[in-house]
């Protein structure tokens, strides 16, 4: 079946010719599709250093501990401590990218809930680097600065927070280093956000202040807990796997748009499971070191990241964690008991480890950054009975933008099959029944880079 479709044919053409009107072209596969680095991203791969990594998950463990309702003006203890760290460490790798990144505190007074007895300042610490041809693509990586001990409430006994989550602090931190002297297509966000164990209320507000001012954020990465690759409970340590957790029915699913979806299907095809897809494509090779397990799941049980204030605002999001948690070493006092160590100290932390995550976002993130964006406005075409496929989309605003290419494959296959570049076009024909296979759009530039597929809602 698959090898029969492989020779399919389709034709192309603009969306004001005769939809066939474009020669036939010969279908190709699609998969396994793994994209090796270009000299530009294996350089940014090889600058990322294990021992910085390493400084500042220390760092930010020095401060004893960093619960949202700790002191903020204490100059050695406490989350206010640990923002003015994070403050000026991003400031200094700003001053080397040539005016092009900027650093904010981005505060604001949570009123009081489950978890904030009392109204409190939270801040998040955002570096952008503005993009230099489509600065109005933004893609987003976060990790959260705030630690907890047992008690959620427990602002004063130590809590380190080494795993959870100086380690995603630490890979967005490198990122921005290493990152702030290049000039990427679009627009990169480094994020530091608080609140995250009070309630997700740092990325709450960030995510909302961008949906207030209509940004374009195309793609959302959460670093939370990516400490280490060995839990230290006696299995087996799997050093090189990082989980990528992606929703499949978008979290901000309207009624309508889930009628359609049970009529049609694309469960496995929203925004956040096409970047999963994404993430295997170009962060899956030796310069990274690591294989990315893509979890269908929005996250784990009983818990839950910053990816979701993005998912809730309609922007597709992912969070990557370790491949196996220990619990004894997350939200837990500091303490012996029977022999056992709890507490989330630096002593558990693999800072290669965590560096090969960060090569894993660095991947990412410059891939998506220089191909065109996500095509928009993919539509199938549902007006008539046919054996045939129509897709249409709107046209990109790339100046490099070469064209686009259609995927498919059988409803029951996890990643594109099968692949035809269709040319600079608008709207495709293709000879294949939309009743029988998943379709996606995808923009190319004259660079051969790629973006992430859209899928298309009828139309």
């Amino acid at each position: 079946m698959a090898g029969r479709r492989a020779f399919l044919t389709a034709t192309a053409a603009v969306a004001a010719a005769a939809p066939l009107a474009a020669p036939a072209r010969a279908a190709q596969a699609a998969g396994p599709r793994k994209r090796p680095p270009g000299a530009d991203l294996r350089a940014i791969l090889r600058e990322i250093d294990a021992d910085r990594v390493e400084a500042v998950v220390r760092k930010l463990a020095s401060f004893g501990t960093r619960h949202t309702l700790s002191s903020q003006t204490d100059p050695v203890r406490g989350i206010g401590a640990a923002r003015d760290w994070i403050f000026q460490e991003l400031q200094s790798y700003a001053a080397a990218s040539g005016g092009r990144m900027t650093v904010e505190l981005q505060s604001f007074v949570q009123p009081v809930s489950p978890r904030i007895p009392v109204p409190t300042t939270i801040t998040n610490v955002i570096a952008t680097l503005r993009g230099s041809v489509t600065p109005e693509r933004v893609y987003v990586v976060t990790g959260h600065y705030d630690s907890r001990a047992t008690d959620v409430l427990d602002a004063t006994s130590d809590a380190p927070g080494a795993d959870d989550d100086a380690s995603g602090v630490a890979v967005v931190m490198e990122l921005a280093r290493v990152l702030a002297t290049r000039q990427p297509d679009a627009t990169l966000v480094f994020a530091a956000v608080a609140g995250e164990e009070q309630g997700l209320y740092g990325s709450d507000h960030m995510a909302q202040a961008y949906r207030d001012a209509n940004t374009d954020i195309q793609a959302m990465f959460s670093n939370d807990i990516v400490g280490t690759g060995d839990p230290g409970d006696g299995t087996r340590p799997d050093p090189r796997t990082v989980r990528l957790f992606v929703e499949g029915v978008p979290t901000s699913e309207t009624a309508a748009q889930a009628n359609t979806r049970r009529s049609v299907g694309g469960e496995n095809d929203g925004p956040s499971r096409q970047l999963g897809r994404f993430v295997e494509e170009v962060a899956e090779n030796p310069q990274t070191g690591m294989d990315v397990r893509v979890v269908w799941r929005r996250d784990r049980y009983l818990r839950g990241s910053d990816h979701i204030s993005f998912l809730l605002r309609g922007y597709p999001a992912a969070r990557f964690t370790e491949p196996r948690e220990n619990f004894a070493h997350e939200h837990q006092d500091v303490r012996v008991v029977d022999g056992v160590q709890y507490g989330d100290l630096v002593e558990f932390c693999d800072f290669p480890y965590i560096a090969r995550v960060a090569r894993v976002n660095a991947a990412t993130l410059w891939s998506l950054s220089q191909a065109p964006g996500t095509p928009r406005g993919v539509v199938i075409d549902t007006t008539q009975l046919t054996n045939e496929t129509t897709l249409r989309w709107q046209a990109g605003a790339e100046p490099d933008l070469a064209g686009y290419e259609v995927v498919w494959r059988e409803t029951t296959a996890p990643d594109w099959e099968h692949v035809i570049k269709v040319g600079n076009v608008t709207t495709v024909t293709v000879d294949i029944s939309k009743d029988n296979v998943l379709f996606g759009v995808r923009a190319v530039d004259r660079a051969g880079n790629r973006s992430p597929a859209a899928a298309p809602l009828p139309g």
